[in-house]
């Protein structure tokens, strides 16, 4: 379709048929997002960079909102618009191993992290990108990344070595840590205001297969399950990694862990996995050793089209006392609740070094209600985690506030971000709902 039946001016030559409007049977699975039914007036799909700005500057001459979207998973629900324009990115998905020797990968933006994991498998690498295969690059890897190797390999961002970029006025970047250094500090961690990046050089690391461990155990309602949780992860090597989702069962509250060991050895994964299982009374156990890939799964891959609608808030704690536990075990009856280990080598990286200033906190706290629970719901379930929150991540934040602006970007770190997200956007064609004025 060439726009005309959706109120917009023809596409360029150079868009041709990539242009999808209310009608075409492509537009139910372009409209939305993972969390949210959108209806934008229209979806671009550029295929290179050159096609980016083309779109950018066709979006920009309608006048209407503007959406980018890397893969769509996002809470937040940003990456569509209704009666706007979405440039989706689903068409640069090239992965490529630049320097074997170095583990250098570029990955374009709109590669979902399984494809990643499948493509790098035969050279046996892998980079820690979450923990769904069907996140989209793009947003994760701007946000920060908290991927099942976190202890031992960072944040995402935290091995994003150079960035290209398309600007607001159309302009092509590419950022490192030697050419346009304020830009590539505010793509890892802010990245979503500064512009749309398109691909990114990231450094692998050499794996073929982790130990994965599923444990589930009954979460004593006292909170000494999730504390004695945290102790574990906070006595054990980087290699061990976990997330942990705490629910309703019964009379009781049960806590189901995944751990991950990155080590290709079972007799390197039982011990550090065994401390978990005596934390509360055992309920089931399994221990596998796996290829990456299987836990990013390319089963994962399929259209976003509204399925799962949630509110989400988060925290990051900093230790893990009687109190903290017990606030936790508690807010499991209100909502549904997830731990994530960080610290290990996420805090390693100085506090200034990038967009994403947490480092030094060791638990990420993440809290959800589903229709038909709103707002209320998250904030009641939340009230009791609020005082011991130290700090939030954007990935995890579903309601675009002032405030949680504030968590994710505190002090310094979020006045630089507005100056950034001000200095390579004057108009604010990217910024965030929860931008604070400059």
């Amino acid at each position: 379709m060439n726009g005309r039946n959706a109120g917009l001016a023809p596409v360029p030559e150079q868009l041709s048929g990539r242009i999808v409007t209310p009608g075409d049977r492509r537009y139910a699975t372009l409209r939305s997002t993972y969390t949210r039914r959108a209806t934008p007036a229209a979806v671009l799909l550029p295929r290179s960079t050159a096609d980016v700005v083309a779109a950018l500057r066709y979006a920009r001459e309608q006048g209407r909102p503007i959406a980018v979207r890397s893969g769509g998973h996002g809470l937040a629900g940003s990456s569509s618009v209704d009666d706007g324009v979405v440039i989706d990115l689903s068409g640069l998905n090239r992965i490529e191993v630049l320097d074997h020797a170095a583990r250098l990968v570029r990955v374009q933006a709109g590669a979902r992290w399984a494809e990643v994991a499948r493509a790098l498998a035969p050279h046996g690498l892998a980079i820690s990108s979450g923990d769904h295969g069907n996140v989209g690059v793009g947003g994760l890897a701007t946000g920060g990344g908290v991927g099942w190797l976190v202890r031992s390999y960072g944040l995402t961002i935290d091995h994003v070595r150079a960035v290209e970029v398309v600007l607001a006025d159309g302009t092509v970047v590419r950022a490192d840590a030697r050419r346009e250094p304020e830009l590539f500090w505010a793509v890892r961690g802010a990245g979503a205001g500064v512009g749309i990046v398109v691909a990114f050089e990231i450094e692998a690391v050499e794996l073929r297969q982790v130990g994965v461990a599923q444990i589930a155990v009954e979460a004593r309602p006292d909170g000494s399950t999730v504390r004695q949780w945290a102790e574990v992860l906070r006595r054990s090597p980087r290699e061990l990694s976990t997330a942990a989702v705490l629910m309703p069962y019964g009379p009781m509250t049960v806590m189901s862990i995944t751990a991950v060991v990155a080590a290709e050895s079972l007799r390197r994964v039982r011990p550090l996995v065994a401390p978990l299982r005596e934390i509360g009374t055992l309920l089931d156990d399994r221990i596998d050793l796996v290829p990456y890939p299987t836990l990013v799964p390319t089963s994962h891959l399929h259209a976003n089209v509204g399925q799962q609608p949630n509110l989400t808030t988060n925290g990051l704690f900093t230790g893990m006392g009687d109190e903290q536990a017990r606030a936790v075990t508690r807010a499991a009856g209100r909502a549904l609740i997830q731990l994530r280990s960080v610290g290990g080598a996420v805090n390693d990286v100085a506090a200034t070094e990038t967009a994403y200033p947490h480092r030094h906190q060791d638990t990420l706290v993440i809290a959800s209600v589903f229709p038909p629970q709103g707002s209320a719901a998250l904030d009641a379930a939340w009230s009791g985690l609020a005082k011991h929150a130290d700090g939030a991540y954007v990935n995890f934040e579903s309601r675009p506030r002032p405030a949680a602006f504030d968590r994710v970007y505190p002090g310094e770190t979020g006045r630089r971000v507005a100056r950034a997200w001000h200095w390579y956007d004057p108009e604010g064609i990217f910024r965030p709902a929860y931008s604070p004025r400059v």
